[in-house]
């Protein structure tokens, strides 16, 4: 099985910012997941992959969408702590859920060696059954991403409706 179309593993994070609990993958199943792998000293996560993530977050409606911020340090660890990124979240508005990846054994943090990322910024996108359909490393258009997102919100509608909403579609309603 090729990297993308695999069950994606869940994150082994330390500390989470920007939510009052844990958040695991499981938890997010039926929903489009898009998680923003980063590290606040990266040029690219700062100018590029953390501003689209926030976009991403502040246009798709949560019922269909949750993103994910995970930062996985694996380079100028003394500088990257959690107080620094408290900080750093705050001042750039950062709002969605940000994990902090446990540290490993080896050079490379246990989330990061287990999605197999190349480096920051990785951006990944998992379907509402938590399958890894896309693996950007780098740069990816706004438009190819949107494009990408929405793809998957229509592929198949939430496993588990909103209890208070009425699928109708015109034509009539599902019980």
């Amino acid at each position: 099985m090729s990297e993308r179309h695999r069950m994606l593993p869940d994150w082994t994070v330390d500390q989470w910012f920007n939510a009052p609990n844990p958040i695991s993958l499981g938890d997010l199943r039926g929903k489009v997941v898009v998680i923003e792998a980063f590290q606040m000293l990266c040029p690219g996560c700062v100018a590029h992959g953390l501003p689209l993530a926030q976009q991403v977050h502040d246009q798709f409606s949560r019922d269909d969408v949750a993103v994910i911020g995970l930062h996985t340090v694996f380079e100028h660890h003394a500088a990257m702590t959690p107080v620094s990124l408290e900080a750093f979240l705050h001042e750039y508005r950062i709002g969605f859920p940000v994990g902090v990846d446990r540290p490993g054994d080896a050079t490379l943090p246990v989330t990061m060696e287990r999605f197999a990322l190349r480096g920051t910024p990785s951006l990944l996108i998992v379907d509402r059954k938590g399958v890894l359909a896309a693996h950007h490393f780098g740069e990816i258009s706004p438009l190819r991403l949107g494009a990408g997102i929405m793809s998957l919100i229509l592929a198949a509608p939430p496993s588990h409706p909103d209890p208070g909403s009425n699928p109708c579609d015109g034509t009539g309603c599902i019980a």
